[in-house]
């Protein structure tokens, strides 16, 4: 009787790096009901290197008061992370609940204790501004940050694209959105940041072309990351600055920019404005291996600055390091 029993419990016979494998693929909340299968079970989800927290993470399907939610939350996210014993090598924190922004302070600092973390997805439905503690974080090689609203409180200090990316000394992805953008580059920036970001191949951002100070960093960020092989931008502008903006990018303060590796260039809600032009025609005459310059138009564009957008990218002569380059003009589906 007691061999037939054996036989019949499979689930705790299977390998370890099989239950981790299969844990990988569960939500955390039903990661956690398996402790319930056996001893062997008890404790494997401790060792998830991957976690993911959101809204849906704690909430009671029968439940619905935002009180009881927000407690909910934020007991379960540090529950998991003190029983957590392993490496945590992505973790993601997409959040709706804007009342809970000092657990959010604590939990991130939680987090800039472990020094293991690789990839990190940070999305917030509201205004927030990243803590000193996440400044301390360091390996991380994958980075978003996604946020809804502007920015209005600070907390006494500033924090750039500087200080951002010196915690930042082995990233290989970035993926920021306008909202931190905006934050990052306030307080001007150099031509090149203090270390150059080697390991990083694929950048991801929106900014408003409009705001000089957007522009001049993250043409610094590009300017200290030599071995780029993916820039993708999406264009915010600002409403009624259209024609009274006639700032540039001056092709000579970047004359040393070499993007050797760059393959790949998309630029989406594409306005066609003079600084965006400026700036395409500077990235495609330094990236001597470019492939593919995709651009999508934004859906206000007219077909008559259309024509003239595609006569000055197409005909007009301009220095292209890469001639051979597929030029991709399309307007949004």
């Amino acid at each position: 009787m007691k061999d037939q029993s054996k036989s019949l419990d499979r689930i705790s016979a299977l390998p370890q790096d099989t239950i981790e494998k299969i844990l990988t693929h569960l939500p955390i909340r039903d990661a956690l009901r398996t402790s319930i299968l056996s001893k062997k079970w008890r404790y494997c989800w401790t060792k998830m290197p991957k976690l993911v927290f959101d809204d849906e993470f704690a909430r009671l399907p029968y439940y619905r008061d935002e009180d009881f939610d927000k407690y909910k939350l934020v007991s379960a996210i540090f529950h998991v992370l003190l029983l957590h014993r392993g490496p945590i090598s992505e973790l993601t924190l997409r959040i709706v609940n804007s009342e809970i922004i000092d657990e959010i302070d604590q939990i991130i600092l939680h987090l800039s204790w472990r020094k293991n973390i690789k990839r990190f997805i940070f999305e917030l439905e509201d205004d927030y501004q990243l803590p000193c503690s996440f400044f301390s974080w360091q390996g991380l090689e994958h980075l978003v940050l996604i946020g809804d609203y502007p920015l209005e409180s600070t907390r006494g200090y500033m924090s750039t694209f500087v200080e951002l990316f010196k915690c930042l000394p082995s990233v290989q992805v970035v993926n920021i959105s306008w909202i931190y953008t905006k934050q990052f580059a306030l307080g001007g920036m150099p031509q090149k940041l203090p270390t150059s970001l080697v390991y990083l191949r694929i950048l991801v951002l929106e900014l408003c072309i409009h705001e000089q100070h957007e522009l001049s960093s993250i043409l610094c960020v590009i300017n200290s990351s030599p071995n780029l092989e993916k820039i993708k931008m999406t264009m915010f502008p600002d409403v009624g600055e259209r024609e009274t903006f006639d700032t540039l990018v001056d092709l000579q303060d970047y004359s040393d920019l070499k993007l050797d590796h760059l393959k790949e260039l998309e630029i989406t809600s594409f306005n066609n404005y003079a600084p965006e032009m400026e700036f395409v025609k500077l990235i495609m005459a330094k990236s001597h291996v470019l492939k593919k310059a995709r651009i999508e138009l934004n859906s206000d564009v007219s077909v008559d600055e259309e024509v003239k957008m595609l006569r000055d990218l197409l005909l007009l002569q301009f220095p292209r390091a890469s001639p051979a380059a597929k030029f991709i003009i399309e307007r949004p589906k």
